[in-house]
């Protein structure tokens, strides 16, 4: 018979004796479980990793491979060769370098104007009460169930009336585009700033208003100072939009050397008898650069002004 012989140990009979019994035979199998579940998360996380990163291996191999299909990198990094950049490059008829710089240029300051008019908007509907507050919410909702696809007509005969009467924000150009992106961005991302402005303590703008400061500097100098991290993501996700872009862009901009990314990458691919998916590859690989390093530099700001901006 086990009995525990402790200075301090409770009498045979009393309740408590056969409790450090019990953890001695419970505490291995118990061990086992922890260990068999780690092993199972890590698996999972093995396997899910494994798929996020095959496609980006196949592409990155497609872009180095020198002959011409996709067939022979299914193999991956049989063959190496950076020709394919270099033909990106070299080609007049396709000016990569324009596509590049265009896109970057339409992508930072459509995330510019997202954040600075969609912060605007969320302001006043966080922190001012006025009539149809919540039904303009639920409008901005509704508007945004329906995709931009199904206004693309409607969109081209609009930016070519404005273009009769000024040019530079009609159609075939950036400015014009800029402007169809602003437009169709406002509703998810001012309810996702409205959502985390609500979590501001609405007494910071009461101390403030006590020194004097108006809604305009509440708004730049606190506000926009203590949602850095929802600004991030709000700039980090229309960044990306708009470099996926492809239909609205490919409607409005007509001039090879204005086009973007998505829609100058689509020509090496575009003709059946002459695609080069090496090529394609190779372009895509460097229209996802920005991407990534804009990710990183943002990383920090992201899992907190996304968790905190989905809390109302």
């Amino acid at each position: 018979m086990l009995t525990d012989t402790r200075p301090d140990a409770p009498a045979p009979g009393e309740p408590g004796v056969a409790r450090p019994l019990a953890r001695r035979i419970v505490e291995p199998s118990q061990r086992r479980r922890v260990r068999l579940g780690l092993a199972a998360r890590y698996a999972v996380a093995i396997v899910v990793s494994l798929i996020a990163i095959f496609p980006i291996l196949y592409i990155v191999s497609a872009s180095l491979n020198p002959n011409g299909s996709l067939v022979g990198s299914n193999a991956l990094f049989s063959d190496v060769d950076l020709g394919n950049y270099v033909e990106l490059f070299s080609n007049p008829a396709q000016p990569f370098a324009s596509w590049f710089v265009n896109t970057l240029f339409i992508g930072l300051v459509t995330a510019a104007g997202t954040v600075l008019l969609g912060g605007l908007a969320a302001y006043s509907f966080s922190r001012m009460r006025f009539s149809g507050r919540r039904l303009g919410l639920i409008a901005i909702l509704l508007v945004q169930m329906f995709p931009q696809l199904l206004a693309v007509v409607a969109i081209f005969l609009l930016m070519k009336g404005i273009g009769d009467i000024f040019p530079a924000l009609g159609l075939n150009t950036h400015i014009g585009l800029i402007m169809v992106y602003l437009g169709g961005a406002l509703g998810v991302n001012t309810y996702l700033m409205y959502g985390f402005f609500n979590t501001v303590p609405a007494s910071i703008d009461e101390a403030a208003k006590l020194d004097g400061a108006g809604h305009a500097r509440i708004f730049f100098t606190i506000i926009l100072r203590l949602s850095a991290p929802v600004l991030a993501v709000v700039a980090l996700l229309s960044f990306i939009a708009t470099i996926n872009e492809f239909v609205v862009a490919s409607v409005l901009l007509t001039d090879p050397a204005k086009k973007t990314l998505a829609v100058g990458l689509y020509q090496f691919v575009a003709q059946e008898t002459s695609s080069n998916w090496p090529v394609f590859a190779a372009g895509a690989v460097l229209a996802a650069l920005p991407v990534v390093v804009l990710f990183f530099v943002l990383q920090k700001y992201i899992v907190s002004g996304l968790t905190a901006g989905s809390v109302k």
